[in-house]
């Protein structure tokens, strides 16, 4: 299965770290369904950051985010998923008991969690999301939220005036039709967390901006790249059981891509949580 080519989806995680400089972490799955809880984790994050604002056009765009959510949060084969793999790394962890490596209280923690977001995802009844498709007023919005300024006030006199209430106000309604996908959203944050600390950090150093390496058919679910923010580069990766390539390309807004030709040192993990 060959994934990821510069034209295609890369989620891109940026995480600012203390230290003797700034890095920047790139995050690239390797098949569809890491893709898509990293989608989920993005839009949940920026959700929650507009959500907390007072702003009426910070609350536009929490509710316009909220619209992509349900779009991603509401495949079919999601939920099912999610309770799949919860039971699994439930079995997993179980079987840590008794390990002196292991803290009892963290491990504890984390199989609270578990067993508390399988449970709401057991209780979600129909299909994901029918609350909030449900909702008439939602769903016009979302219509026209799809058409170039498509939510002037002419068009939705009633968004204009929810648009007019208190942030308070405004800000209880987005929780109240977020906490509908919350079991989702909760279950993609479990997974993500367990798959990021699944991996071992290599060194390496692509010269002249490229490198290849044989795979030995080793399958890893996500790969996570990190660099200096000094470097004036950007990863593209191409993936396969065989055979992995990582170029680094100039990080140059203006011209075509060209490959950044000089040698790049960089951390990579393989993230690897289900067969």
């Amino acid at each position: 299965m060959t994934v990821h080519s510069h034209s295609q989806y890369i989620a891109y995680s940026l995480q600012l770290t203390l230290g003797p400089g700034i890095v920047i972490d790139y995050e690239f799955p390797l098949n569809e369904r890491v893709r898509t809880l990293l989608r989920l984790e993005g839009l949940h994050a920026k959700m929650a950051y507009f959500m907390d604002q007072s702003g009426v056009a910070e609350h536009q765009a929490a509710l316009c985010t909220l619209f992509e959510t349900l779009e991603v949060a509401s495949r079919a084969d999601l939920k099912p998923d999610l309770m799949q793999e919860l039971e699994r790394q439930k079995r997993l962890l179980t079987a840590l008991r008794n390990n002196p490596e292991i803290s009892e209280d963290v491990l504890d923690a984390i199989l609270d969690k578990i067993e508390n977001t399988s449970t709401r995802l057991f209780d979600m009844s129909g299909k994901v999301g029918q609350y909030l498709r449900e909702n008439e007023w939602l769903m016009g919005i979302k219509q026209r939220a799809g058409i170039p300024g498509g939510t002037c006030e002419f068009d939705l006199p009633s968004y204009h005036y929810w648009l007019h209430q208190d942030a308070t106000i405004r800000r209880d309604h987005l929780k109240s039709w977020l906490a509908s996908l919350l079991p989702i959203l909760d279950g993609m944050a479990i997974l993500l967390k367990l798959l990021r600390g699944s991996g071992k950090v290599h060194r390496f150093t692509a010269h002249q901006g490229n490198l290849q390496q044989m795979q030995g058919g080793r399958v890893a679910q996500m790969l996570r790249i990190r660099l200096d923010d000094a470097l004036p580069c950007v990863p593209e990766v191409s993936a396969n059981k065989y055979v992995l390539n990582i170029r680094f390309v100039a990080a140059d807004y203006a011209a075509k891509s060209a490959l950044y030709d000089h040698d790049v040192e960089f951390d990579l993990t393989f993230c690897t949580l289900w067969s």
